[in-house]
């Protein structure tokens, strides 16, 4: 029986490991992508929980964007910490969720997750840039899942 494991290939899997990589490149910002099967609150809040219990909340400068992503009820949510709300406007969460969305529409996860990622990367790069000797890698860049 498929898990939610099996939503992406090894390959994409890889892909948005990358994607996550290269957008963490030249920021200090944190970025994590997660999937679970099924949502059974309001998308936000499990999107905030989720963030909590990843210890998204705990990186240095409060830079964590998180990607959430419900398989089973088609439900996405990015949030991202307090440190980010100081630059992002409404317009690039907007941005972020509508490119999502028009690729969620056609069934490309894989290409909106990895295009959404690389957007907030930007964002990111510009308010948070990479100090080469103070800064680090402070969250794992795999996806984490849940069944």
């Amino acid at each position: 029986m498929p898990t939610v494991k099996d939503f992406f290939s090894e390959q994409q899997k890889d892909g948005i490991t990358n994607a996550i990589k290269s957008a963490e490149k030249e920021t200090s910002g944190e970025i994590r992508l997660h999937v679970e099967s099924t949502c059974e609150i309001d998308v936000l809040d499990r999107a905030a929980k989720v963030f909590s219990e990843l210890k998204m909340d705990k990186t240095k400068l409060r830079n964590g964007i998180l990607f959430y992503l419900s398989i089973d009820d088609k439900k996405f949510a990015i949030i991202g910490d307090a440190g980010i709300h100081q630059y992002a406007t409404d317009s690039f969460w907007t941005e972020t969720r509508n490119l999502l969305l028009e690729n969620f529409k056609n069934e490309k996860f894989y290409e909106g997750l990895c295009e959404s990622i690389l957007l907030a990367g930007n964002l990111l790069n510009l308010h948070f840039p990479y100090k080469y000797k103070t800064d680090k890698n402070e969250l794992s860049d795999e996806i984490s899942f849940k069944d």
